[in-house]
């Protein structure tokens, strides 16, 4: 027997409780330079609840090609990478409309 989302009451093949989730968060992408000048980029605004925090950053940190780390309720990138977030996270199925460049 099929398990069911204890949110909408679906079963879990065909759940959309994650994916409207993504649809309604507002996710702001912030270049801050940092002591000596250097750059990181902040990624703020995903769910906890709904998301690892931990894997995310771990993935952008694989796609980026730098270092980071997740605290806080943000994600924190060496370097500036906003573009390649955008990109990244539009792939995960993040809307483009909900991304915001800073």
């Amino acid at each position: 027997m099929a398990e069911i989302c204890a949110i909408c009451g679906l079963p879990t093949e065909i759940c959309v409780c994650k994916e409207i989730g993504k649809e309604q968060q507002r996710i702001r992408l912030r270049l801050e330079t940092r002591k000596w000048g250097r750059a990181v980029t902040i990624i703020e605004g995903i769910d906890n609840k709904d998301n690892d925090l931990e894997k995310l950053a771990q993935q952008l940190k694989g796609h980026c090609a730098c270092g980071g780390t997740a605290k806080n309720s943000q994600i924190l990138l060496q370097g500036d990478h906003r573009e390649k977030v955008k990109s990244f996270l539009v792939k995960q199925g993040y809307p483009q409309q909900n991304l915001e460049i800073q």
